[in-house]
C-alpha cells in the first residue's frame, strides 16, 4: 500500500522486534543514527527450561513492549509526532509474540496517523550492516542465528536470491542443544564456545553434515546426535559421569565440526556468487546471533581472505535480535515508499526468496 504522505529529511523510524525472545524497539534516523535502542532479554524466564517457551515470551512482550516505546522516545528525545512511520516485525517467529508487535505498532501507527512498514525479520538482519557500513548491492550473506541458517545474495531491498538453507536444525538451534545435552546452560552459543576454549577438538570425530556436497544447504541434526551418542558412551563408561574435560573436549569437538561444515557451505555460495555475480566489490556480510562466535567467524576471515572477499558484520549489538534493525529496515522501506495496511497480518513464517525451490527434507524452513 502506498501512502500520501510528506517525505521529511532524515525520517526517523521507530523499530518494533518481538519475534523471539527478547522485547525490543529502537528509534533510527535516515542519516543512520541510533538515537535509542532498546532490548530487554528474557534469560532468566527461558533459563530453567533450557529453551524459549513460546507461551513465556508472549505474555513477557506483553506485559514490557509498552513500557520499552516509551523508554525510547524519552531517549531519543522525541514524542510521537515527530516519528515519520512505525516499523515492525510481522514474522517470522513465534507468533504469539509477533502478534504482540505488531498489534502495539498498529496501535501506535492509528492512533498517531503514522504509516506502517511490515518487516521481515530476516530481513532486518541481513539489512544491517548498511546501518553502520557503506555497503553496496549485491553482497553475500550468511544469516546464522538460533532459527535460521541460510546462504543468500541481497540484491537489493526485498530482493534475494537463497543459494541455501538448513534442512533441520540451525545453526543455533544446534548450539542450544548440543549445551543442554552437555549441561552447559542456556543460551547455549557462549557456554559452548566458552567450554571450547580449554577443549581438545580433535578428540571427537563428529561428523561434518553435507561436507564436499555440491550445494548450500545445511544439516546439523546429525552432529547433534553424534555428540548426544559420544555423551552416552562416556557416561556408561564412567558411571553415569562427564569430567569437566569430557565436557570441554565435547564442545570443542562439536564446535570444530560445525564450523567445518559451515566454512565448506559458503565455499560452495562463494563459487556461485562469483560465476553469477559481478559487483564492484566481494563482501561476504555474516549476520545473526551466531556471528558472535569468534571460531566462526575467524575461519570466514581465512576463507574470504583467500578468495577476495572482505568479511564484515554487524557491531555484536546488532547482531542479536534488535530494534535498531528492524528500524533501520524500515528506513529503506521508507524510501521506497512501501507501506502496510493496517489489516496486516502476523505470519510465522516468511521467506526471503518466495521463489527459491523448495529444499529437500527442509520443510517449513525452507
Amino acid at each position: 500500500m502506498t501512502v500520501d504522505t510528506e517525505i521529511t529529511t532524515p525520517a526517523l523510524i521507530m523499530g518494533i522486534e518481538s519475534s523471539c525472545d527478547e522485547t525490543a524497539v529502537a528509534i533510527v534516523s535516515e542519516d543512520k543514527k541510533i538515537l535509542s535502542n532498546r532490548v530487554l532479554t528474557q534469560l532468566d524466564e527461558h533459563s530453567p527450561y533450557g529453551g524459549v517457551v513460546p507461551e513465556i515470551a508472549a505474555r513477557s512482550h506483553i506485559d514490557h513492549l509498552s513500557k520499552l516505546v516509551e523508554i525510547s522516545l524519552d531517549e531519543a528525545d522525541i514524542d510521537f509526532d515527530d516519528l515519520s512511520a512505525i516499523a515492525v516485525t510481522s514474522g517470522p517467529g513465534l507468533i504469539g509474540g509477533v502478534m504482540v508487535g505488531l498489534m502495539t505498532a498498529k496501535s501506535i501507527a492509528f492512533a498517531r496517523g503514522l504509516p506502517l512498514i511490515s518487516v521481515n525479520h530476516l530481513e532486518g538482519h541481513a539489512l544491517s550492516i548498511r546501518l553502520t557500513e557503506e555497503v553496496a548491492f549485491p553482497y553475500l550473506l550468511l544469516l546464522v542465528s538460533g532459527g535460521h541458517c541460510q546462504l543468500l545474495v541481497v540484491k537489493g531491498v526485498g530482493n534475494y536470491e537463497r543459494l541455501g538453507t538448513t534442512i533441520d536444525d540451525a545453526a543455533g538451534e544446534a548450539f542450544d542443544k548440543t549445551a543442554k545435552v552437555l549441561g552447559l546452560g542456556y543460551p547455549g552459543g557462549p557456554a559452548v564456545e566458552k567450554a571450547a576454549l580449554t577443549g581438545d577438538p580433535k578428540r571427537f570425530n563428529f561428523p561434518r553434515p553435507l561436507k564436499g556436497k555440491p550445494g548450500s544447504n545445511f544439516s546439523f541434526s546429525g552432529l547433534k546426535s553424534a555428540v548426544v551418542r559420544a555423551r552416552d558412551e562416556l557416561c556408561e563408561n564412567q558411571g553415569d559421569k562427564l569430567t569437566h574435560q569430557d565436557i570441554c573436549d565435547l564442545a570443542a569437538s562439536f564446535q570444530q565440526a560445525l564450523t567445518d561444515a559451515i566454512i565448506d557451505r559458503v565455499k560452495n555460495s562463494i563459487d556461485y556468487y562469483l560465476d553469477h555475480y559481478t559487483p564492484k566489490h566481494h563482501i561476504l556480510v555474516v549476520a545473526g546471533g551466531v556471528a558472535a562466535n569468534s571460531e566462526i567467524k575467524s575461519r570466514l576471515a581465512v576463507l574470504c581472505e583467500k578468495h577476495g572477499f572482505t568479511l564484515m558484520a554487524p557491531p555484536m549489538a546488532l547482531c542479536t535480535d534488535n530494534g535498531a534493525m528492524i528500524a533501520w529496515t524500515g528506513v529503506e522501506k521508507w524510501r521506497k515508499q512501501d507501506f502496510a495496511s493496517l489489516e496486516t497480518g502476523a505470519v510465522a513464517r516468511w521467506p526471503l526468496d518466495p521463489d527459491a525451490p523448495p529444499a529437500v527434507g527442509a520443510g517449513v524452513k525452507a
